[in-house]
């Protein structure tokens, strides 16, 4: 297994979100946190196209709100980013679906995790 590297990010440099947003849809895709309620078809998502992910996408249903943001097309499933899921202010993980790749879906779910992550009073 290929050890992973920590990268700190300035949470109070991002981009802004709204951009990245309405471009996702401009594509008929929205991206916004995810319901608790839909913890059952996320991770079957998840365990679908990223079997590894699946475990730390489910913690992060367990938070209040869950820190698990969603990507949905035609109401369904097409990417997800969580944070706080496996330690506090660790950003991770992140999919999207291989046929929707390349459209700005995951840039989308990225800003929009780090920026809940600024909200919760993290600067890095």
């Amino acid at each position: 297994m290929t050890p992973m590297h920590d990268m700190l990010v300035r949470l109070y440099a991002l981009p802004a979100l709204d951009p990245a947003l309405a471009h996702c849809a401009a594509q008929g895709v929205t991206v916004r946190r995810a319901l608790v309620t839909e913890q059952a078809g996320v991770i079957a998502f998840v365990r679908q196209h990223f079997p590894g992910a699946a475990a730390e996408a489910g913690a992060a249903f367990n938070r209040l709100p869950a820190s698990c943001f969603i990507a949905l097309r035609a109401g369904q499933v097409a990417g997800f980013a969580c944070h706080d899921a496996t330690a506090p202010n660790f950003f991770g993980p992140e999919g999207v679906a291989p046929d929707v790749r390349g459209q700005g879906i995951g840039r989308a779910l990225l800003l929009a995790t780090l920026h809940a992550q600024r909200a919760q009073g993290y600067a890095y």
